[in-house]
């Protein structure tokens, strides 16, 4: 099948994505019976780690502060955060997405040990907050201390890699819609994530996503959390600027 589809590739039309359509969320590629699963909270079970991210958000690690004691009232005072992320740490001059800087609140001022990247606890905290911006439309700065970032991850995405000799761009801007194992391939926006699908059955984050990617390809496979894969999702966000967030969302 990778074959066939990297045969398929060597012709297709590289440039503007799909031949010039706009990107479009990962939901508009799902069938309308999982899309409407996805938006009943009683159906999608991504909700529990919501609910689970929301406990952990008021629990109090030890001696430390909990997270609601700084975030007071988080519906109103996180609404919109997670649009801006990934973002470039004003003090470390690193760029961070959304784990990354939960992880940083955790070790630096909660005095705690990292939670690690697909932890279970990590997943849920990420999941609560970014629920919190459902429906606000992403708006990721990629000018500035964040250009040579978006920069890398715009050269990763259009540099082809592995041993099918593939892109990012050659998928998800040249077939846009088309089928592999099943799947629709999409745009590869990350306004769903963390994401419940169905062949993980469970939640899991955009860079869970991103390693199965490489390994498809049969490119190298770089750790959760590396400069490669963070500037890779800046590079996506830029992409989706305009969509609203999603998450939790369901993918299959």
């Amino acid at each position: 099948m990778w074959l066939k589809l990297a045969l398929g590739l060597l012709i297709a039309t590289l440039g503007t994505a799909a031949g010039g359509e706009e990107i479009t969320s990962g939901s508009a590629f799902l069938s309308p019976d999982l899309r409407r699963q996805q938006d009943d909270p009683t159906r999608n079970p991504a909700w529990f780690w919501v609910e689970q991210g929301q406990e952990l958000f008021s629990r109090k690690p030890g001696a430390s502060q909990a997270c609601s004691q700084c975030h007071a009232e988080p519906e109103r005072s996180l609404r919109g955060a997670a649009t801006h992320y990934p973002r470039v740490d004003a003090g470390t001059g690193q760029l961070l997405n959304l784990e990354g800087r939960i992880e940083q609140c955790r070790v630096e001022r909660q005095k705690q040990p990292a939670f690690g990247y697909e932890s279970g606890e990590l997943l849920a905290l990420t999941a609560y907050v970014a629920s919190l911006s459902r429906g606000l439309p992403m708006d990721v700065e990629t000018r500035g201390p964040a250009q040579p970032f978006y920069d890398a991850g715009r050269a990763f995405f259009e540099r082809r890699q592995g041993q099918l000799n593939l892109s990012c761009k050659q998928c998800h801007d040249g077939l846009v819609g088309q089928k592999l194992r099943g799947d629709t391939i999409s745009h590869g926006a990350g306004t769903g994530y963390p994401a419940y699908r169905l062949e993980w059955d469970g939640v899991g984050s955009l860079h869970r996503r991103l390693r199965a990617c490489s390994l498809g390809v049969r490119a190298t496979q770089f750790d959760y959390g590396a400069p490669e894969y963070l500037a890779l999702e800046l590079y996506l966000a830029g992409r989706a600027r305009g969509l609203p967030i999603e998450t939790p969302a369901m993918r299959r």
